[in-house]
């Protein structure tokens, strides 16, 4: 039984709202896991999404492994370095702001049993532009011509209070 590491470090997000969002993930199987993440609200969950998807692409590729085996056996959000900034407040003084970053570590389990892939993901396809193609003429016919706009006469404020006098 071979234990795969992923790392995420320097993530722009407080480590308290990050470990959050991973603690629900703990003995999810991948597919379980990457379920709860796309549906997650959180600002976190993207981040940790990416992750998952690249501990799960690496288990695959270099060790491997069916992705139905594996599950998240520890998920680990640890403090980074903070950044520290200043806003001005009353007076000339000034109060401080710690920017904060997490180190986040992913380690994959491999399950004896494998665990059948509960959700199905769809890949994002690129949008291609499709080139301008002249319209046929059918498709003149469908449209609906615009009516000319009557044409208004100047009302009295108009008349008086004109811009430019003649």
């Amino acid at each position: 039984m071979k234990n795969l590491t992923a790392k995420l470090r320097y993530l722009r997000i407080a480590p308290r709202k990050t470990r959050a969002l991973a603690d629900t993930l703990k003995g999810l199987s991948i597919n379980n896991a990457q379920a709860q993440l796309v549906i997650s609200p959180r600002r976190a969950a993207k981040s940790l999404l990416k992750l998952l998807n690249s501990a799960a692409a690496n288990a695959k590729h270099n060790a491997k492994m069916d992705l139905n085996n594996l599950f998240v056996r520890e998920i680990r959000v640890d403090q980074g370095p903070k950044s520290k900034r200043f806003t001005p407040r009353a007076k000339g003084s000034a109060s401080p702001i710690e920017k904060k970053t997490s180190h986040v570590t992913l380690v994959l389990g491999v399950s004896k049993e494998p665990k059948e892939s509960r959700y199905t993901f769809q890949e994002k396809t690129k949008k291609t532009k499709d080139k301008k193609q002249p319209k046929k003429p059918e498709q003149f016919k469908e449209e609906k011509k615009a009516e000319p706009k009557p044409v208004k006469t100047p009302n009295f404020f108009q008349k008086v209070f004109r811009r430019k006098s003649i």
